[in-house]
């Protein structure tokens, strides 16, 4: 009986592993694996098609048209793009655009860097000066913008004060209304609001990296700046597109601290290529126009972007 026993339940544990074995072959032929991965992926495709490639078909579309704020658009083809050659003060926003992000982003990324490389350090509290560095990336563009207005202040904010004291300038500087200042003050307000979060990009590139990496070097005789030459920078060539890429994107998209700092003064020389479309579309109703400026800004990001990601290209295969 015992052995009639055993017999059984070998047939059924050899017939239920044979139907457990077809069940995961039909789970797993091609065609499953192509709709299983469609479903997954079905909420970013409706969510991609509803907020940027129906509102981009349609940016096109307007910049096709003399497209007023009230009342009837009307196509005009190409005029748009043509009047735009034409415009003075489009190639002036673009060139101080492109100066802004030159001079922004290798701020933001050296102080990134080095951040990222301090908090990464085995020591005590370590979590806590992450938070602190991380902490103005939190807060609003918006309220970041105002603060920097208060602060920057020629009557009331500390800023003048504190170089006063120190014996660092004579007189207080209008910042926000001075050509040579305004600039300056901008970019240290970008820098301190923006630094955290590239810190943490980079610090995860960093973290990412297996330590194994760093054993070996060492015994093979490898000091801390070879280390970090030869194994931590090429490694995080990803990492460095990633955040090399956000920041000219964010750069080129400026347009809060700009019209809530200096509302495109003094004299016209901080208007960024946004706060152009914005004034186009918003306060001279002529959304066509905008639209097309739209399109121009977005094949220069498409451009910079395939620039950077080409020059900072991976090939390394894991």
């Amino acid at each position: 009986m015992p052995e009639q026993l055993k017999g059984s339940l070998d047939v059924g544990i050899a017939s239920f592993r044979r139907n457990t074995a077809a069940r995961s072959a039909a789970q797993t032929t091609p065609v499953g694996r192509r709709y299983t991965g469609l479903f997954f992926a079905l909420p970013a495709i409706i969510f991609t098609t509803i907020f940027f490639i129906l509102p981009l078909l349609m940016t096109a579309f307007m910049s096709l048209h003399q497209w007023p704020l009230l009342g009837q658009s009307r196509f005009i083809g190409l005029e748009n793009y043509v009047n735009m050659t034409r415009d003075s003060q489009f190639w002036n926003s673009l060139w101080f655009t492109t100066r802004y992000t030159l001079l922004v982003t290798p701020a933001i990324f050296i102080l990134a860097f080095v951040l990222a490389l301090l908090v990464n350090l085995p020591l005590r509290l370590i979590g806590t000066f992450r938070t602190i560095y991380f902490l103005p990336a939190v807060i609003g563009l918006g309220t970041s913008s105002l603060l920097w207005v208060w602060l920057l202040n020629d009557r009331v904010g500390p800023i003048n004060g504190l170089l006063n004291q120190l014996g660092l300038m004579e007189r207080p500087v209008i910042w926000l209304a001075d050509t040579n200042a305004v600039m300056p003050a901008i970019i240290v307000s970008i820098v301190w609001k923006t630094a955290g979060f590239t810190m943490i990009l980079l610090l995860a590139g960093m973290q990412a990296i297996p330590t194994e990496l760093y054993e070996v070097a060492k015994v093979d005789g490898a000091n801390y700046w070879q280390r970090m030459r030869f194994i931590m920078l090429p490694l995080m060539r990803r990492t460095f597109a990633l955040a090399l890429v956000l920041s000219v994107i964010g750069s080129y998209l400026a347009f809060d601290q700009f019209y809530i700092m200096t509302a495109g003064g003094p004299q016209n020389q901080t208007i960024s290529v946004v706060y152009w479309i914005y004034k186009n579309s918003f306060t001279n109703f002529n959304l066509g126009y905008g639209a097309a400026l739209s399109i121009i800004l977005l094949l220069i990001l498409v451009i910079l972007s395939a620039v950077q990601l080409y020059i900072l290209r991976d090939d390394t295969t894991y």
